[in-house]
């Protein structure tokens, strides 16, 4: 059957693009003009506060009602800040403080910089229980692995960005926690019982309903106590039946990066597209990897050809567009912005750190500037490749002459403990790991060089293991830029 340019236009409303440049592309525009939904950022947009500001006004010139997207959880998933590293720290260093007021204050100050840059929804707060701490694509995402303890902490976050007139979108529903698997790479599964769902996955997403969050994005897992055949962004038994009947969301549902192989891999961008938007979600977000107009036509095409074939019915189209028109009148009547407090980052990087001494008087602070030796692990694709973290840095600012050498795993080879050894001599030796309990090369290099200076700090950014490494262990929590920079001050006695 023949689309019609009517029929195209109500695909486009529940559509969400990326693209690439500091400006806006032509394509975009038109779309744009035309009534698209609106689009998704990432870092590849994202130059100087200016620059985005004036990239989303030149956006929202063509239609003043759409939604500009962007996934910034600050810590280790930024987009504002990924040249610089965040200046707040992710949500488990929050969750490890545990004062609900600070993660409503950090919230709050994220919400000032995406307002000031024109941005108007948020893909955060991670609602995500890390009940698994092998988990490949949450870990330091979520605020910690007690369901009460996330869902305090996802209320204070949504309270703290929606007070700024910027919409949460709490992810991944029905909850990443409890997976093995990359959702970027593969199917993850859910296996646990309705009963169990309900008492740790979802007990976070009950409270960010309560609290009035505006948006929910959906996760590319199998939850097979609901659905043992389609990934829960594409199953009307986990949209709709769960999600819209029993826990009685109304706001916008937006699915995760359509791109991703638990999804598309399967049925392609189109197909997924439809099947998503048929099953419940309002709102396909694009343009991760897929970043060009004839992507975006295939998948608008497929979206419509599914109305036409009878696979989607045009007035569930149809009201996915009017929740997308919901969210941007509500943003539209955004309040005024109370004042801000500086450095708030800072302050709760120092709060999450946890120093344990193991007998090691005088080790602190550090008598002279150090080696600093940081084991950089792959990270997932939610992950900027190349953004700034570690202690080295920021030590070399505060003890000037720190050396700082960064390892990956192919660089690790039968010598390379005794070559950190001799760049070691005579000085004290840092040791900074990221998620070594899921990295056995860490590990392994750790406890040998550990072995011949027992007098080694040790610092883990990422989810902690083992504290009793180390004369002295330091656990951030996080690989935040400030994370790093509260540390430093530790080692350099400033705190």
């Amino acid at each position: 059957m023949k689309r019609s340019p009517d029929l195209l236009r109500l695909a486009d409303t529940v559509l969400l693009p990326g693209f690439t440049g500091t400006t806006a592309p032509d394509w975009v525009r038109r779309r744009l003009a035309g009534g698209l939904a609106g689009v998704v950022l990432f870092s590849r947009n994202v130059d100087t506060p200016a620059q985005l500001a004036a990239l989303t006004s030149a956006l929202r010139a063509e239609n003043p009602e759409i939604l500009i997207g962007i996934d910034e959880e600050a810590g280790e998933v930024t987009r504002l800040e990924a040249r610089t590293g965040s200046s707040r720290p992710g949500n488990y260093a929050l969750g490890v403080v545990d004062d609900v007021e600070l993660t409503e204050r950090v919230a709050r100050d994220i919400g000032w910089d995406l307002r000031a840059a024109g941005v108007n929804i948020d893909f955060a707060p991670a609602a995500d229980v890390n009940s698994n701490p092998d988990n490949p694509v949450i870990g330091l995402r979520s605020f910690g692995a007690d369901p009460l303890l996330v869902a305090r902490h996802t209320a204070a976050w949504i309270r703290g960005l929606q007070s700024t007139g910027v919409a949460a979108c709490a992810k991944h529903f029905p909850g990443h926690g409890d997976t093995s698997v990359d959702s970027h790479h593969g199917v993850p599964r859910v296996t646990v019982s309705r009963e169990e769902l309900a008492e740790v996955e979802l007990w976070p997403f009950r409270v960010a309903i309560a609290e009035g969050v505006r948006s929910i994005m959906t996760g590319h897992l199998l939850v097979t106590a609901y659905d043992e055949d389609l990934p829960a962004t594409l199953s009307p038994r986990v949209l709709t039946g769960l999600l819209r009947e029993e826990l009685g969301f109304e706001g916008l549902i937006v699915t995760d990066g359509i791109e991703m192989a638990a999804v598309s891999g399967r049925y392609g961008l189109g197909g997924a597209s439809a099947m998503a938007v048929a099953a419940g979600a309002d709102a396909v977000c694009v343009g991760g990897e897929n970043a060009d107009e004839a992507t975006h036509e295939h998948i608008r095409d497929a979206v419509a050809d599914a109305v036409t074939e009878g696979r989607l019915s045009e007035e569930r189209l149809a009201d996915a567009a009017a929740r997308v028109r919901a969210l941007t009148a509500w943003q539209m009547q955004a309040p005024p912005l109370d004042d801000r407090q500086d450095e708030i980052g800072l302050v709760a990087a120092r709060r999450a750190l946890r120093v344990t001494r193991h007998g090691a008087d005088g080790v602190l602070p550090l008598a002279a500037a150090p080696h600093v030796v940081e084991l950089a692990p792959e990270t997932n694709l939610a992950i900027d490749k190349g953004m700034p973290w570690g202690a080295g840095e920021p030590l070399s600012k505060l003890l000037p002459g720190t050396t700082v050498a960064r390892l990956r795993q192919p660089d690790v080879h039968n010598g390379v403990a005794g070559t950190v050894l001799s760049q070691a001599a005579d000085r004290p030796l840092v040791i900074v790991v990221r998620d070594a309990h899921r990295h056995p090369w860490q590990t392994d290099l750790l406890e040998r060089l550990l072995a011949a200076r027992p007098d080694g700090v040790v610092i883990e950014m990422g989810l902690p293991g083992r504290t009793d490494l180390g004369a002295v262990h330091i656990a951030t929590h996080g690989a935040a830029r400030v994370c790093g920079q509260a540390a430093a001050e530790v080692l350099a006695g400033l705190a």
